[in-house]
């Protein structure tokens, strides 16, 4: 590589300013867009590395999903569609973080470190979601993959289940599908149908409201829709006429628990809402009264499993299915899976790339965070064998139909990333062989009142957890506190964690009392005011 340039480059073009640290977290670097740009360019000079280092085609997104247009931020995806490795974490904030003049001199320490060969290909593909400050950053990012004579293959906006899906395909020749937006959409649309013609539900309405967060989601959709005709009709709004993710999309009807702005009014209507880079989804309505439902991933996720689980039994197969989950899941929809579907459940670290790596474990893993972001997993001999079965003229019929109806579902999934799009698609494939409307999908269990709130803090690294983020072990006292608290209401659970992204504690609290459960929540949340440096006023605990 040429140090000279590279290092000329970035002093003069994409100078290091910034008076202040950024992280990699749990979804890569994300911050006011003002002050990525020096960081866009290490990137795409750390992903020519990365790609060197793995022989494979590595992916740079740049994104801030549900965060509002001011913010933006960059995640890099790894050759089999997974989020970077946590090493490579580690390096990439490092690297992000020191002054220009030493940054030629960390570059050379990771190639001698991670024992990369300088003269080996590298390739990356670069997308961006529909934020004005993308354009710039990716200029950025390009200006580093350049400077660092590697392969780009820009392919503009783009959802992030798009880029994941590109990377996957790029470094599988092809195997797991074309390796284009066009292979994308028509790989998920046509299993969808193959699903359909399969069998005739009268019951089933193909229509649902889609709140696209006036994000990306919104020309994908879009997209769909031109493909699908009058197989599903996808009514679209917030379809990037407004502010991104403002008061719509699939955190802010999640966490706030009611419908989206410009949202239909319709009673009983299937509305869905997605986030801005299209890879959380949650469905949501109105019953008679106005009521505000919400299925979460929780629902979602128990939807999946629970069908997996029916064809897996009707294929006899021998077939490991498990579903996992994060603290932030409804204890109601535990109790549901390991009880009442009798599939084991495990908890892991809040996180996608945690619950994907523990999904991996078994031969069908179903993961799903509670804002919407998931999806199910396939070990590739598991797959092989399903598809065998249902081209095997010895199993009885009914063993080769169901093999062939687990074979058409796992193709509908998007399995290298939550894909909101892709999720929605599962889940109305589902709900039509079912003939279940929104109503009677909901209706399996019900969820126990809960609540989510944010405490501002000084400093969110004082927060420390264990037991996958369900106890509090930093600052002294806050863990007996808390516990102190659910002790007083029946079938109470709360936690706290700190935010990978600003300083901020996320506080979770459930209890069987709708009208109890703000003021629990409350409560804990003045606990870690007072006990881990908030800042700002007190929590007013409802009377």
């Amino acid at each position: 590589m040429d140090y000279n340039r590279i290092d000329s480059i970035s002093r003069s073009q994409h100078p290091n300013k910034q008076l202040t640290d950024v992280q990699y977290g749990t979804a890569g670097f994300r911050a006011k867009s003002d002050l990525l740009d020096h960081v866009l360019y290490r990137m795409g000079i750390l992903t020519v590395l990365r790609s060197k280092q793995k022989n494979a085609t590595i992916g740079l997104m740049i994104t801030a999903s549900h965060n509002e247009e001011p913010d933006n931020g960059v995640k890099l995806v790894d050759p089999a569609g997974e989020m970077l490795d946590s090493s490579w974490e580690l390096i990439a904030t490092e690297l992000a973080n020191i002054p220009d003049s030493e940054l030629v001199n960390a570059l050379k320490k990771i190639i001698k470190d991670e024992n990369i060969n300088e003269d080996s290909p590298s390739s990356v593909i670069i997308g961006r979601d529909t934020r004005e400050s993308g354009w710039s950053l990716s200029r950025a990012a390009i200006d580093g993959i350049n400077a660092a004579d590697g392969i780009i293959q820009d392919f503009g906006i783009i959802t992030t289940p798009q880029l994941h899906y590109l990377v996957v395909c790029s470094n599988t020749n092809g195997s797991y599908g074309e390796p284009t937006v066009e292979g994308y959409l028509l790989k998920l649309v046509n299993a969808l149908l193959s699903i359909k013609k399969a069998k005739n539900n009268d019951l089933y309405v193909g229509e649902i409201y889609l709140d696209a967060a006036n994000g990306v989601g919104a020309i994908a959709a879009k997209e769909f829709q031109e493909i699908l005709h009058d197989n599903l009709s996808i009514r679209i709004f917030n379809d990037g006429n407004g502010p991104l993710n403002h008061k719509c999309g699939a955190d802010y009807v999640k966490v706030q628990q009611c419908p989206p702005i410009n949202s239909p009014g319709k009673s009983l209507t299937r509305c869905v809402s997605i986030d801005g880079d299209a890879d959380r989804v949650i469905y949501y309505y109105l019953d008679d009264s106005d009521k505000f439902h919400l299925l979460d991933g929780d629902r979602i996720a128990t939807l999946i499993a629970s069908y997996l689980k029916e064809l897996v039994e009707e294929s006899e197969l021998k077939i490991q299915l498990g579903l996992v989950q994060t603290a932030y899941a409804n204890g109601a929809s535990t109790t549901y899976i390991s009880e009442f579907l009798k599939i084991p459940v495990v908890c892991t670290e809040t996180g996608v790339k945690h619950l994907h790596h523990k999904a991996l474990e078994f031969d069908v893993g179903v993961y799903f965070e509670a804002n919407g972001h998931g999806t199910v997993v396939v070990k590739d001999s598991v797959l092989k064998m399903i598809r065998t079965a249902s081209q095997n003229m010895n199993l009885p019929k009914k063993c080769r139909t169901a093999s062939s109806k687990l074979t058409s579902l796992i193709d509908v999934v998007n399995q290298t990333v939550g894909d909101a799009l892709s999720d929605m698609l599962l889940v109305e494939a589902i709900l039509y062989v079912r003939g279940w409307d929104i109503v009677t999908w909901e209706r399996s269990y019900t969820d126990l009142p809960n609540r989510q709130l944010k405490v501002k803090v000084q400093d969110r690294n004082v927060i420390e957890t264990t037991d996958a983020a369900r106890k509090c072990v930093s600052p002294s006292g806050l863990q007996s506190k808390i516990d102190e608290l659910v002790a007083r209401y029946s079938k109470g659970r709360a936690f706290v964690r700190a935010s990978g992204t600003e300083d901020i504690v996320r506080v979770y609290a459930e209890c069987d009392s709708s009208s109890e459960v703000e003021k629990f929540a409350a409560e804990v949340a003045l606990a870690v005011h007072q006990l881990a440096g908030g800042i700002g006023p007190e929590p007013i605990i409802p009377q």
